[in-house]
């Protein structure tokens, strides 16, 4: 994990901007990001995801669903894993919710 602000921001920014990219060619979802909190609406409704970066805790969490994970950074800020069992990859269990959500399959993937 990253011991200093600037460098956590980057990883988790980096991260965040990766979510957008993929969540832009999904269908039926708009995602928007500002000041380290994305927000994922649906266009048939309900409430929205989000996924922030928390630098006090040096974790990005998601909010979906009535659920709520804490990621940590691993692999140099390449992976972020869930701090509690099954210890899901952050893409993993975004695309696990989203799919959920939707209905149909969504595989998000890492990027860069």
């Amino acid at each position: 994990m990253t011991t200093d602000d600037a460098g956590f921001d980057l990883l988790a920014d980096r991260t965040l901007t990766s979510l957008v990219a993929a969540l832009d060619r999904e269908d039926g979802v708009e995602a928007e990001l500002s000041m380290g909190v994305l927000t994922i609406s649906f266009d048939a409704g309900g409430a929205a995801f989000v996924v922030n970066s928390h630098r006090a805790a040096g974790q990005i969490w998601l909010a979906a669903d009535r659920a709520a994970w804490h990621f940590d950074p691993v692999d140099g800020g390449a992976r972020w894993v869930a701090t509690k069992p099954p210890r899901e990859e952050l893409h993993a269990a975004l695309s696990a919710a989203l799919s959920r959500r939707l209905g149909r399959a969504v595989e998000l993937r890492t990027t860069g």
